[in-house]
């Protein structure tokens, strides 16, 4: 499994899980899951994920990043 890349198919991820979750874990890495080719959904280190909840979940934080983003 190549952690450089940021997409993983999904299979891939599943088997490959353990590796997936250390560089999440340790290198603070974001990976986004795929199928087909599309991404489907994203593995992030639990301390952004924990933000994100306090946030009120992943449209309330979307639409915070999305603000302070520059146009």
């Amino acid at each position: 499994m190549d952690t450089n890349a940021p997409d993983h198919p999904i299979a891939e991820a599943r088997a490959n899980l353990s590796e997936l979750l250390a560089s999440v874990r340790l290198l603070r890495r974001v990976y986004f899951l795929t199928s087909r080719g599309q991404r489907r959904a994203a593995v992030v280190p639990a301390e952004l994920g924990e933000l994100i909840e306090r946030a009120g979940g992943a449209d309330a934080a979307a639409a915070i990043l999305s603000a302070q983003l520059p146009e």
